[in-house]
Formats: structure tokens, C-alpha cells, sequence
């Protein structure tokens, strides 16, 4: 509810410091940091990272991103496209393994007219999918049931990941 009424938080940098980056995508860094933005990392590469998302569709729902800002799939290098691309395949492994989906959605918004709401930071979506998964609740009472705190599917999801470092 803090960051719903942009209220500050302890993680916030003292008056002081150096202004965090308005991207909350770029406040992850590759480094094993001690704050809130690093929460939900699930696994870091050298050029990419996997994050769940703050806003799931669904349980397990992730993003596979790069470190840098660009806005365009075309923008990535050729080492950032190869471990995005690595990163979702385990990332769909590790899914697998922890939540046994019936399916899933795996995409790039690219641009805020195809649905990209920080668009400016390229990011890859991996949403488990189960048969039933949009019921009554998403439907009728516009609102979606978790059955699981995000911190929990982190490290479920963490503890799965093949061959990873866990954060």
C-alpha cells in the first residue's frame, strides 16, 4: 500500500544520496544488493536478470529483462539476446518443476500501444497458465486471487532454477 500512496519507504535513499533511477527496472543492478528493488530477483546473469513480477497475472508469473535500458528487442546485443533467451527457457524449466502449469504466455510488449506499461525498458513475460486460471473473481469482481506471498514463490522458484547461483 506504500508505493499505491507513494509513501516513502526504509529502503528509500537518505536526502543526500545520489537520486535512484526513475526505471524500477534499472534499480536492479548486477550486483547483490540489500533492498526492496532486489526483493523478487529470482536468478542474475551478466547481462540479463529474472524478476517476478510485482503485478502478477498469475502465480510464477516473471520477467526476463536486461540490465540495460533499451526499449526494443532490436537494441539488445548479441550477448544480451543470448542469455534473455537462456534465462526464459529455464525460467519455464523452473516453473515447471515448482508449479506443474497446464500451459504458458511468453511475450514482449513492445511500445506503450502494444500494452507496455514501462515500455522503455525492454522485458520479457512468463505467465504460467493453468485451464480455469480466469474464473469468477477476474471476471465479475475484476480482481485476481494469489494463493501464494511473492516472497514464497521467489524462493521456491529460486531453489528450482537449474544450475543457478540463488540470491
Amino acid at each position: 500500500m506504500s508505493y499505491v500512496r507513494g509513501e516513502e519507504t526504509a529502503d528509500d535513499p537518505p536526502a543526500h544520496a545520489a537520486p535512484r533511477p526513475a526505471c524500477p527496472f534499472c534499480r536492479i543492478t548486477r550486483e547483490a544488493v540489500t533492498s526492496s528493488d532486489d526483493d523478487l530477483v529470482v536468478v542474475r546473469g551478466e547481462t540479463a536478470y529474472v524478476v517476478l513480477n510485482l503485478y502478477p497475472y498469475n502465480p510464477g508469473h516473471l520477467m526476463v529483462l536486461p540490465y540495460r535500458h533499451v526499449a526494443d528487442y532490436t537494441d539488445l546485443d548479441d550477448d544480451e539476446t543470448l542469455e534473455v533467451t537462456a534465462l526464459t527457457k529455464s525460467a519455464l524449466r523452473a516453473i515447471r518443476q515448482v508449479s506443474q502449469p497446464h500451459a504458458f504466455n511468453v511475450g514482449l510488449n513492445l511500445g506503450g500501444a502494444a500494452g507496455g506499461s514501462l515500455s522503455g525498458h525492454l522485458h520479457q513475460h512468463v505467465v504460467p497458465r493453468w485451464s480455469g486460471d480466469s474464473n469468477f473473481m477476474t471476471v465479475i469482481g475484476g480482481t485476481k486471487t494469489l494463493p501464494q506471498l511473492l516472497g514464497d514463490t521467489r524462493d521456491l522458484l529460486a531453489e528450482a532454477w537449474p544450475g543457478a547461483r540463488v540470491q
